[in-house]
């Protein structure tokens, strides 16, 4: 079986959207809790990296783990990955944002079969869309994380220029993808109106 947690991002300010993304109802269901009922089929560990870990347990099950996200004034989807990356023990993490409306999880789960043919060198495997890395829909080692932790120290904000640097660019493999629907996040009332179960 396969050495792997979950991790969910959902300390995001969800400016453009006007409300909580995390807390917006899909089929009458929060995304944050569709996320983590997908996620929770992948591995049973699973924890969710937020500032608001209280608003959230009232919409999770008890069993739930929450790594409490530090906000500083470089706060982002990177830095929140770096501390959740330090309290994992598994020799894989998938990282996923709350917003993925239409995330499958048997697509996942196939994802999944490439991870014991992967090189041993490879620190990520990520869906690439037009060239561009979708970070937070994917698979790190977790030995990605001194690589991670010295850009970072550099003052490195952006997971599409980490995973371009050139100590990372030559491990990171890229997910056969045939729906990039499932990709699809939620920023604005706009795209939240072009689910169809919306």
């Amino acid at each position: 079986m396969l050495n792997i947690s979950v991790i969910i991002l959902a300390g995001g300010k969800s400016s453009r959207m006007g409300q909580n993304k995390a807390l917006i109802k899909i089929k009458n269901k929060p995304l944050l809790r569709r996320t983590y009922d997908i996620a929770v089929q992948i591995s049973p560990h699973v924890y969710i990296v937020s500032p608001w870990s209280q608003e959230y347990q009232l919409i999770l099950p008890a069993k739930c783990q929450f790594i409490q996200e530090e906000k500083t004034k470089f706060s982002g989807p990177l830095i929140a990955f770096y501390q959740g990356l330090l309290h994992i023990k598994t020799e894989w993490v998938l990282l996923l944002a709350c917003d993925l409306p239409l995330l499958n999880p048997n697509e996942l789960k196939n994802w999944l079969n490439y991870l014991p043919q992967l090189n041993s060198k490879t620190m990520a495997f990520l869906p690439k869309n037009n060239q561009v890395w979708e970070v937070l829909c994917g698979f790190y080692r977790r030995n990605c994380l001194a690589s991670l932790e010295t850009f970072i120290n550099e003052g490195g904000l952006s997971f599409q220029k980490w995973l371009n640097h050139s100590c990372v660019k030559n491990s990171v493999e890229a997910i056969p993808l045939h729906n990039f629907e499932m990709l699809y996040n939620c920023n604005t009332p706009h795209d939240l109106s072009k689910l169809p179960q919306a």
